[in-house]
């Protein structure tokens, strides 16, 4: 019989192997279904993973790279500081979406003025759409005692209906015939996000990420704020002896969320997507759950899991047009990482036995 033995205390050598264990064996599964999928599993692995580092046109990937890590990883670092206080906000991508339309809407109101206030206006008012959104299942949770897990992914729902009647309604571009969607902000100086350093990809949401990454290091291992978030995720009793306010802990970790995802939705609209349009929703938001995980909830962890995942992102692109590899296949690929984590997590807290049945 194969049994599971609690541990007296977490493994500290599985809990840091977990993440390579998870990678490996997402490999071997991944290149088992492109197998079945009738793709030699060697070069798609190659093309994913080897080609936008090291191949041919890798001077282009490798900028495709920080555009793609970086909203992941603002996203996730935000996640992150929740899921360690046992704040479980699933609903990022709404609030993704809510702050770029937020942004985008507040660009548009002053389309053609030109002046340098603009773009930052437009990055505070992204922050302050995610936060006001990510407020909602805060307050019910803090209010009513509302699963935040529920209403937090229901409200990602609402947000793609916001989304599709800003781009076919009241945020649609006058100027258009027959095509959805608002004007292109990238295109407008004011409200532009263009890259920093020419050839690199590194827009203002790669800075900002990287400097959210160096903040929440520091708040985690040197502030009074991380302290609060760890003894809150680890003992909630002894944290309201210590001081903790429950409910204002459930606020502050979904402001900081949405605030964060916001940012990373505004930047998304005025670089890369360059506009609101119905299929903006990228599922940035749950790949980020993914990427927090990844990276062991710690900020400098997730700085890096966001450039793997980010190479999945590109790799894929790069398999799905050379090999023919279905969109879909490689979204199931992304989904084996966050799978085979959790099952190696378990290990982590639990031994395995193996024995006979009692007579």
């Amino acid at each position: 019989m194969i049994r599971l033995e609690r541990r007296a205390a977490p493994s500290r050598g599985w809990s840091a192997a977990a993440p390579v264990v998870a990678v490996i064996l997402t490999l071997i599964a991944g290149g088992l279904m492109f197998a079945a999928l009738g793709t030699d599993p060697v070069a798609a692995l190659r093309a994913i993973f080897w080609d936008p580092v090291f191949g041919e046109f890798a001077w282009y990937f490798r900028g495709q790279l920080l555009v793609k890590a970086a909203p992941l990883v603002l996203i996730a670092t935000g996640l992150a500081l929740g899921f360690r206080a046992g704040v479980w906000n699933i609903g990022a991508e709404g609030q993704y979406i809510v702050g770029a339309l937020a942004g985008a809407a507040a660009g548009l109101a002053f389309y053609s003025a030109e002046t340098r206030l603009i773009f930052p206006f437009m990055v505070l008012c992204g922050l302050l759409g995610g936060l006001a959104w990510a407020m909602i299942p805060a307050l019910l949770r803090v209010r009513f005692g509302a699963n935040e897990i529920l209403t937090s992914l229901m409200l990602v729902y609402v947000a793609e209906n916001l989304l599709a009647s800003a781009a076919v309604g009241w945020l649609r571009n006058p100027d258009a015939v027959g095509f959805p969607g608002s004007r292109n902000l990238s295109r407008w100086e004011a409200s532009a996000n263009p890259e920093l350093i020419a050839g690199t990809g590194a827009h203002w949401g790669v800075l900002t990420a990287i400097l959210i990454v160096v903040a929440a290091h520091v708040i985690l291992t040197r502030h009074l704020a991380g302290f609060q978030i760890e003894v809150s995720g680890q003992a909630p009793r002894a944290a309201r002896f210590a001081g903790v306010v429950p409910g204002r802990m459930v606020l502050m970790c979904f402001g900081i969320a949405g605030a964060l995802a916001g940012m990373a939705g505004l930047f998304e609209v005025t670089g890369p997507a360059g506009q609101i349009s119905i299929d903006f929703a990228s599922g940035y938001g749950f790949t980020a759950i993914i990427v927090a995980f990844l990276g062991r909830l710690q900020p400098l962890g997730i700085l890096v899991a966001g450039l793997l995942m980010a190479l999945t992102y590109v790799g894929g692109d790069n398999a799905a047009s050379n090999l023919g590899l279905p969109v879909a296949a490689i979204s199931a690929f992304q989904g084996m990482l966050l799978f085979f984590l959790l099952a190696v997590d378990v290990l982590a807290n639990f031994r395995v036995r193996v024995g006979r049945v009692a007579a």
